[in-house]
């Protein structure tokens, strides 16, 4: 691998990620809402990767074969949860979690949304990225530890997707309003949208892993795991959850696995 044009790549990436989110910024400022930067989130992946796609291309590095896969995988990831979250969102205005974290600014809007939505999240997305843009630079065959990694993908993949379907389809039942949704993959994980994800990205860490310089990428999934596990994810929804379901949500919270895929318990957590 080519230090030089992997380095001029992580300055385009950088540059494609800024103005992605300042786009996007200057949409919310506009229409108030937001919220559009959850839907941005996963497309912002697809620029990254579309723009490594293109500058290892023109500067003739790695290997078509990998350069593809990896653009594909992360194009089928990332607008799949666009979509799915535009959806869900479309028509409900701004999110509560944006709401509250907008009452806590007490001087000039843009400054603020700056600093704790668009460049956190802009520089979060880069570092995620990173093993996608190191695989599009690394000129070695595709091997199995490639093969590996794109099973592996397909696995998260289906959990988030098929969890978020299962969601949705329960959410739009008036009779489930209210209830907890413990049933199909919801009864073997509380989180198999957040489990799904964080395997997709350790499945291109893994395809990135196909030349050791991928091993140095593994901040990047490491990163977004913790993330799903004890910042924006897991621990904030559960403690939400709690709020809002009470007795109910504790119950399911005793029966059913944290994180990891197991069959419901039959008897409560001591």
């Amino acid at each position: 691998m080519n230090l030089v044009p992997l380095l001029v790549n992580l300055g385009g990436t950088a540059l494609a990620v800024a103005v992605t989110m300042g786009l996007t910024m200057a949409y919310a400022l506009r229409t108030r809402t937001h919220s559009i930067v959850d839907v941005v989130w996963g497309l912002g992946f697809v620029v990254i990767a579309a723009t490594s796609f293109v500058l290892s291309g023109v500067q003739g590095e790695g290997v078509t074969g990998r350069r593809v896969l990896v653009l594909a995988l992360t194009a089928l990831w990332g607008l799949r949860l666009g979509t799915y979250i535009f959806r869900r969102n479309h028509g409900k205005g701004e999110d509560p979690r944006y709401a509250a974290l907008l009452r806590r600014n007490k001087g000039p809007v843009l400054p603020f949304v700056l600093r704790y939505i668009y460049f956190s999240q802009g520089w979060i997305m880069w570092l995620v990225s990173l093993p996608v843009q190191v695989a599009m630079y690394q000129n070695v065959s595709l091997g199995v530890l490639t093969w590996i990694g794109a099973a592996l993908f397909a696995v998260g993949f289906l959990f988030e997707s098929v969890g978020d379907w299962q969601l949705s389809r329960f959410k739009a039942d008036p009779a489930n309003q209210g209830k907890v949704m413990d049933r199909g993959l919801w009864g073997w994980t509380r989180h198999p949208n957040y489990f799904g994800d964080s395997v997709v990205w350790w499945s291109l860490f893994l395809i990135a892993c196909s030349h050791w310089t991928g091993l140095l990428t593994v901040i990047a999934p490491a990163f977004m795991t913790h993330l799903l596990l004890n910042r924006s994810g897991k621990a904030l929804l559960e403690r939400q959850m709690s709020r809002r379901r009470g007795p109910e949500y504790t119950t399911y919270l005793q029966h059913t696995s944290g994180f990891f895929p197991r069959p419901p318990k039959k008897s409560p957590t001591t």
